[in-house]
């Protein structure tokens, strides 16, 4: 073994794992401990969500009240019927270098006599504001229209036999122009449309009323089943439209009385809570050749007839 021990590499060497061994005397029985669990991102100094807890936090921004949308009418046709039909207008948009023609100088005139301020825009800039539409070098902003509200026709001082007319589920806005057209024309005191499910005073609805929308308030609803009921409390009768109705239009005896004239729409008709609501539900009759009239035709009918029926009496 004496030979062995003088080869190069038999010495043992200090701090070798063999032979005793000195303890640590449990110094490392806390790197052995669990740490808890992981602490959230808002407490770590390195995350990005990090937030000390001596920053005081910033009261909350009240939400942002949603304005009333404005609708852009573009393309020149388009624009002077608008303007011819009294729309009101806030802003026009004329194109750079536009190629005028005998619609685009009725349009500037008409606008500079109502006052309407006339800006010049990039054909960039018009394809932003309408959404990429033909707009053939004009668009006209138009404010959102601002309904009457249906106790507004309750008012006993309105000329007349009072006339108000309801409308169920009507969601084209042209049915809706070309009745406040029709009302207008016979002697009626507004219209009343729901909040929801219902066309609105757009501005096709604007254009097909013939500006008779200038001159006859439109009122909105929130619960239309609720607006009639006010009626009826009021004094009036409520009369539906529906092809399938108990009294014919001509024997309407409820003509001369203040009356509401709720017209459904042509698929369905009247919904069940508003058919509930009607005092009477009048047909219009038509030769069996006809299934239904559109809704706006049917309305133009029972106006007349019932201006017919009040002139009699009077």
């Amino acid at each position: 073994m004496a030979g062995n021990s003088q080869r190069r590499g038999a010495v043992r060497r200090s701090g070798s794992k063999k032979g005793m061994q000195v303890g640590t005397g449990g110094q490392r029985r806390k790197s052995l401990e669990g740490k808890g669990p992981t602490p959230k991102a808002s407490e770590r100094p390195n995350h990005k969500a990090y937030k000390p807890k001596t920053e005081q936090k910033r009261p909350a921004k009240p939400p942002r009240k949603k304005s009333a949308s404005t609708e852009v009418v573009a393309g020149r046709n388009s624009v002077l019927e608008a303007l011819r039909s009294q729309l009101p207008v806030t802003t026009m948009y004329v194109a750079h270098r536009i190629e005028s023609d005998d619609r685009v100088k009725e349009t500037l005139q008409m606008a500079v006599a109502a006052g309407t301020p006339i800006l010049e825009a990039s054909r960039q800039e018009l394809d932003r504001l309408t959404d990429g539409a033909v707009h053939q070098g004009i668009a006209i902003k138009v404010p959102p229209y601002e309904y009457a509200h249906p106790k507004d026709f309750i008012d006993s001082s309105l000329p007349g036999v009072p006339l108000v007319v309801a409308l169920d589920s009507i969601t084209d806005p042209r049915n809706l122009g070309a009745i406040v057209r029709s009302t207008a024309a016979f002697g009626g005191h507004g219209v009343v449309v729901p909040q929801r499910r219902s066309a609105g005073m757009t501005a096709s609805a604007w254009k097909t009323s013939a500006g008779a929308a200038a001159r006859l308030p439109v009122a909105q609803a929130a619960n239309l089943t609720r607006a009639l009921e006010d009626y009826r409390k009021a004094g009036f009768f409520v009369v539906g439209l529906d092809m399938d109705g108990d009294v014919e239009l001509p024997g309407l005896g409820l003509a001369t009385s203040p009356l509401v004239v709720v017209v459904g729409s042509e698929g369905k008709g009247l919904t069940r809570l508003v058919r509930e609501t009607c005092d009477q539900i009048v047909s219009v009759p038509m030769s069996s050749a006809v299934e239904s009239l559109n809704a706006g035709i049917a309305t133009s009918v029972t106006l007349y007839e019932i201006a017919r029926l009040r002139n009699a009496e009077a």
